[in-house]
């Protein structure tokens, strides 16, 4: 996955808190907090959910979109 380089505002004592969580798991502030941002917003249980999940064939997903779109359609 790319990553990119962003510039934060946060509490001092947030960031004393990542330096330390950093430093005792032997990771970058960096991680720390994009580990933290991934359990808040769910990420990492959606990527086990899809992990999980067998792909649809293109045929039967394509199939699948038209009907919701269709479904979608009526209700209006």
């Amino acid at each position: 996955m790319a990553k990119v380089r962003t510039t934060l505002t946060i509490d001092e004592d947030v960031l004393r808190a990542v330096k330390l969580r950093a430093a005792g798991a032997g990771k970058g502030d960096s991680e720390v907090i994009e580990d933290a941002l991934r359990r808040d917003l769910g990420l990492d249980a959606l990527e086990a959910l899809w992990a999980k999940v067998d792909p649809l064939p293109e045929d039967e997903a394509t199939q699948l979109a038209l009907e919701a779109q269709r479904f979608a359609r009526k209700k209006r």
